[in-house]
């Protein structure tokens, strides 16, 4: 990575603000479409993914699933000791393999063209000037922001200091706690709660809301809970109140239920807003929301009819990593092509909570039309062999002609079924056709059948099931 430390401006058909996952591919794509660039970013220090959240969750994750194998061993009959948990060695591995995929990430900065990289903190001087912290200013007929977000940190958890974690910070810690209290209990909440308690750390989930994993249908939400409240100890429903205590964190809590406890740690994991702070939009005219973020057409990634464009997390939209990419790919192209920009069709919603069980939600969520085809894994074959017989997949569908609409899944094997139903749903295939597919035997995809056969019934007729094939109950 080079960069110019010359006073003079610089000048480009399109500025890109932010080098994660959504600038890297925005800076590339107005490159291909034969656009100057310049990519200014801070600290170059590696994608949001790589550094703080997919791939260092994962690693924490993975030493979990370890630990909890071990655990229910004695259910194939096989006898082992109960795992001793090695927090520091734990936690030097999840930082160990983080350092290499960030390291990966970091080489691809010097693949940028001379001149492209620039490090510096930018605002908005108007919609197409921006001014660097080296007293320099950039020039661009375009300017992309993908500036990512940031952990929400409400001031009572600030006063913590050191106490208080977010997923940004808890990667850091020299090794596992001894309790800890988490403070929401979205996505990153939940994967971060359940292995942190399989790795031997007593874990309390606080949230005001009474739902948890931003799992919106009423009857998945309650089986994803009760499945992780074996685990997991939920206070939910209640306003908590944070201080210090010595070399911890004393919590109480009001609302639906009333307490007291003390932990060594708090997670705080409230959200991830929109890192917008000292960019200077006010200074562009742009239209924002009762946050603060630009308005903007996700068709196109162009924040109302200006020069600006938004992309990744930087828009509080769809905030994953392969959504952060396309937009960063939409926004850079038609950065490039301003003003001639140009809509495209956006892939289908698609999330997935990587929990035991874990959790997919795809598509448009269920209207009171929408037709619904439940997939109940307590009974699931392959399932049952594995001991992970549990949870519940409810497959969406449009009431006219059983086109799949989308779906929510809690159930073992969802984080790669769910792929399925979204391909399924972007071709706009039906319950039927996919019926009409292959379904290997015993498997867990198998065990959506249940769901498309309601599905079929509902629209049309119905279909044959796995007796009248031979296949045994359960199965």
């Amino acid at each position: 990575m080079t960069q110019d430390r010359a006073m003079e401006d610089l000048h480009c058909d399109v500025a890109v603000i932010g080098a994660g996952t959504a600038g890297l591919a925005a800076e590339r794509a107005a490159r291909r479409a034969g656009a100057s660039t310049v990519l200014i970013d801070d600290r170059f220090s590696g994608t949001t993914c790589a550094s703080v959240g997919c791939m260092p969750s994962k690693l924490l994750i993975a030493a979990a699933h370890a630990a909890h194998a071990v655990r229910t061993a004695a259910i194939f009959g096989v006898t082992v000791p109960a795992p001793t948990i090695d927090g520091a060695a734990v936690m030097a591995r999840v930082r160990l393999e983080r350092d290499r995929f960030v390291a990966g990430t970091k080489a691809s900065f010097g693949h940028l063209p001379d001149g492209v990289a620039v490090r510096a903190t930018a605002r908005f001087v108007d919609a197409t000037t921006l001014a660097l912290d080296d007293g320099r200013k950039v020039h661009a007929r375009a300017i992309v922001i993908a500036t990512g977000s940031r952990p929400m940190v409400p001031p009572m958890f600030t006063a913590l200091g050191d106490r208080a974690l977010t997923n940004e910070t808890i990667f850091e810690l020299p090794t596992l706690p001894s309790s800890i209290a988490v403070i929401g209990a979205g996505a990153i909440g939940l994967e971060l709660a359940q292995a942190l308690a399989r790795l031997d750390v007593a874990v309390t989930v606080f949230d005001t809301g009474t739902r948890i994993g931003g799992v919106k249908d009423a009857a998945v939400e309650p089986v994803l809970r009760d499945l992780l409240a074996r685990e997991l100890d939920f206070v939910l429903g209640v306003t908590v109140e944070a201080t210090r205590d010595g070399d911890g964190v004393m919590l109480s809590w009001t609302g639906d239920s009333e307490g007291q406890r003390r932990y060594d740690k708090v997670l705080v994991a409230v959200g991830r807003p929109p890192a917008l702070n000292g960019l200077g939009l006010d200074a562009t005219g742009l239209e924002c929301d009762n946050r603060g973020t630009p308005l903007f057409d996700p068709a196109t990634m162009q924040c109302g009819d200006s020069t600006i464009f938004i992309a990744g997390d930087a828009d509080a939209s769809r905030a994953v990593l392969h959504e952060a990419s396309d937009e960063g790919a939409i926004a850079g192209r038609n950065a490039a092509r301003y003003p001639d920009v140009v809509a495209v069709d956006r892939g289908v919603p698609f999330t997935i909570t990587f929990t035991d069980p874990p959790v997919a939600v795809i598509g448009a969520p269920a209207g009171d039309d929408t037709v619904i085809g439940d997939a109940c894994y307590a009974d699931q074959g392959r399932a049952k062999v594995e001991a992970r017989n549990a949870g519940l997949a409810r497959i969406y569908a449009d009431p006219g002609d059983g086109r799949l609409t989308g779906a929510v899944m809690a159930a073992s094997g969802m984080d790669h079924a769910a792929h399925l139903i979204a391909w399924a749903v972007a071709r706009g295939e039906t319950a039927t056709t996919l019926l009409d597919l292959p379904f290997y035997h015993p498997t867990l995809e198998e065990g959506l059948k249940p769901a498309l056969r309601a599905i079929c019934k509902a629209v049309h007729a119905p279909v044959g099931s796995d007796a009248d094939r031979g296949i045994p109950a359960g199965a």
